[in-house]
């Protein structure tokens, strides 16, 4: 008796699995025949009448088929500035993000210690041209007295001359001799002096202005570290980050700040070395941010590198940009589309397909059939069920490869609420993209 209790629960669960799969089974095919058309009497209207859609004449536009690949932006011209000597950031002219001509003023450093460097060399050239003149004017007054000890000495050699003759003719004594004789020695000994002097005085000279152009030199490097505090724009273009604050002690080989020109932008895309075949200079190149559906930038291929990179096998190709907008930066990562050919096709809205058992299908605006004998005609068009072939996406859109012809009219709003053979009520006509 006991066992005969519990085979009737174990009997009504599997009855009961057993009905709730009939019901599956039976809603199953009652949505296959919904979706299929079955659902409604051909060519008849569902309950509810005609549904309300939104129609698209198709028209041929130009088809692109694109290749895709990501490309890293590069400014035409930007520089690191770094200060040329040791300093304490005493002034910032410009915030980041400013705008800036060549030669405009930056940052300002500290220059007390360049300053009285210079005052220093300034005054030691002062000190050192003194000399220079004072050797200069004493080499002079040395050279003149040189002439006139020169003239003294032909003079006395002249009387010396005479005197001797005159002695040997008796006319003088000896005494006289001897006189004439000392003072023509006095002269010649004057003269050697002199000369001596002059050398002297040249030395002076030369040392004076050796030490001139010394203190002129250090004079010109001071100054020159003295312009070095001032930092200025070597380019113009726009300042970025600005890592430094006012207080900040800098170095040289230190980072103030960068300036970038963003004007023209250089494009650098790493092309697979397979796909290589496909591209060609000139072809239109769009730049998309990431994310985005519509091309911020147009341009075309201008470089294809004849070599092939060892390590990533890839080929560099490059385009340029005018950056109007503003909108591309130096170093940004972008979505690159490059287009290969250009033909004319049908476009369909992505939102106009309908995919059933890994098919695609469009809604096509028709006549309706004529009814079987017996039922009334439908008036009005209805929406017939067209199996296309999808080609690449362009945009928001499907290139048609097969399916459709020009000048028919897809359904591309109401979707959800049609079945192949159903009556439609055109709300408006749209054009095609």
């Amino acid at each position: 008796m006991q066992s005969s209790s519990v085979a009737e629960p174990v009997q009504r669960n599997w009855l009961i699995w057993l009905a709730a799969l009939i019901v599956l089974l039976g809603g199953g095919f009652a949505l296959w025949r919904l979706l299929s058309g079955g659902g409604a009497a051909p060519g008849g209207p569902p309950m509810g009448g005609a549904v309300p859609v939104t129609l698209e004449r198709l028209q041929p536009t130009t088809l692109r088929d694109q290749a895709s690949f990501v490309g890293t932006l590069d400014a035409e011209a930007g520089v690191v500035l770094q200060p040329e000597a040791n300093g304490r950031i005493t002034r910032i002219y410009v915030s980041s993000g400013d705008r800036v001509a060549a030669g405009d003023p930056i940052m300002e450093l500290s220059a007390d210690r360049s300053q009285a460097e210079l005052s220093a060399a300034l005054a030691s050239i002062s000190a050192a041209q003194s000399a220079r003149d004072n050797s200069r004017s004493r080499l002079q007054a040395l050279v003149a007295q040189r002439i006139r000890l020169e003239a003294e000495v032909k003079l006395q050699e002249t009387e010396f001359g005479r005197t001797k003759r005159l002695v040997q003719a008796g006319a003088q004594s000896q005494q006289e001799l001897d006189e004439v004789e000392r003072d023509f020695s006095a002269a010649v000994a004057s003269l050697a002096a002199a000369q001596e002097e002059i050398e002297a005085a040249q030395a002076s000279l030369g040392q004076s202005e050796a030490f001139l152009e010394q203190s002129q030199a250090t004079a010109e490097a001071t100054r020159e570290d003295l312009l070095d505090k001032t930092v200025t724009a070597p380019i113009a273009g726009v300042v970025g980050n600005i890592p430094v604050a006012l207080g900040d002690y800098v170095q040289p080989g230190g980072t103030l700040t960068t300036i970038t020109q963003n004007e023209t932008l250089e494009l650098e895309i790493s092309v697979p070395a397979e796909q290589i075949g496909q591209i060609q200079l000139g072809m239109p190149v769009e730049l998309l941010t990431f994310g985005a559906e519509a091309p911020v930038a147009a341009g075309a291929l201008s470089f294809i590198s004849p070599q092939t990179d060892a390590a990533t096998q890839t080929v560099l190709a490059k385009a340029q940009f005018d950056n109007v907008t503003g909108v591309l930066q130096d170093n940004q990562r972008v979505d690159v589309r490059v287009t290969l050919s250009e033909r004319l096709g049908l476009l369909v809205p992505a939102n106009a397909i309908t995919r059933l058992g890994g098919q695609s299908f469009v809604y096509v605006a028709a006549d309706a059939p004529s009814p079987p004998e017996g039922q009334p005609p439908v008036a009005g068009p209805v929406a017939l069920l067209r199996p296309v072939t999808l080609g690449a996406m362009q945009g928001n859109n499907f290139q048609i490869l097969e399916g459709l012809t020009k000048d028919e009219e897809i359904v591309v709003t109401g979707l959800l609420n049609l079945q192949d053979g159903v009556p439609i009520a055109p709300q408006a006509d749209a054009t095609a993209p």
